[in-house]
């Protein structure tokens, strides 16, 4: 669930259908904004292999699988979705995880999705029971979800992530949920990589995760941020599961939740 974090819903949208290219080769890169919830879903491919992630596939299945179809590479190949991964369990982040999988084409689950080429269902092991609680975190809003499928795969902290040449790391970020992770993107002028963080509901510009919802500790939050988001490098692109995007250098000085 999105945290103090306030913004417009017109602001909010002018975040949709962005596109991102650095250098010769481009990563490519699309954000959504997904669900009542205004969740910016994320798709992140390379472009030399057209292996992809989807990152928190909150909501709006329909929407997320016709940007998945329109994602190219520069070779005009479609792109293969590799990973589903999730910063953290709550509704708005893995709503439409199911749809989604299904869509790609649903194969087996666990160890096996890997060697199936079907797309893997990651999280933390720390928010597996909010994620089970799928159809109860909704009966909360009034909304209606079926169970989700299996997860695939844990995630752990200083875990590294391969999707083609792009290099993902997990940072393991624990106090707006049990499990709350970062992901972070590492530059590489090949690929046309910048320095990223994919940073869930723990970061925001402007402010950070809200610390009232089950499993949340704001203490164990706040020491997170100081010791695992704001010592990366200042230019580090901070980008939320809502709201505008950041810099880690922009919120150490500013964030009035951390000065």
């Amino acid at each position: 669930m999105r945290g103090f974090h306030s913004k417009s819903s017109t602001e909010a949208v002018g975040l949709a259908e962005l596109w991102y290219a650095w250098g010769m080769s481009s990563i490519l890169e699309k954000s959504l904004v997904v669900g009542p919830f205004q969740c910016n879903c994320r798709i992140i491919a390379c472009p030399e292999t057209g292996e992809a992630a989807v990152i928190d596939a909150g909501d709006d299945a329909v929407k997320i699988m016709a940007a998945l179809e329109k994602v190219k590479t520069p070779a005009g190949a479609p792109i293969q979705v590799k990973y589903l991964l999730h910063t953290h369990g709550h509704l708005d982040h893995i709503g439409a995880t199911r749809a989604v999988k299904e869509k790609l084409g649903a194969g087996p689950s666990g160890a096996g999705a890997k060697s199936a080429g079907v797309p893997v269902i990651a999280l933390h092991r720390g928010d597996e029971q909010i994620y089970k609680a799928l159809k109860m975190q909704g009966s909360m809003f009034g909304m209606t979800y079926t169970d989700p499928l299996p997860i695939d795969h844990y995630l752990e902290h200083d875990e590294e992530l391969r999707i083609g040449s792009l290099k993902l790391s997990v940072v393991h970020t624990p106090g707006h949920s049990p499990g709350s992770v970062c992901l972070r993107l590492h530059e590489d002028s090949s690929n046309g990589a910048r320095e990223t963080l994919f940073s869930g509901d723990t970061l925001f510009q402007g402010s950070v995760g809200r610390t009232d919802l089950w499993g949340a500790d704001g203490d164990l939050m706040f020491k997170m941020i100081r010791e695992r988001i704001l010592t990366l490098d200042g230019d580090t692109r901070v980008c939320p599961g809502h709201g505008p995007d950041s810099r880690v250098g922009v919120e150490k000085k500013s964030n009035p939740f951390l000065v």
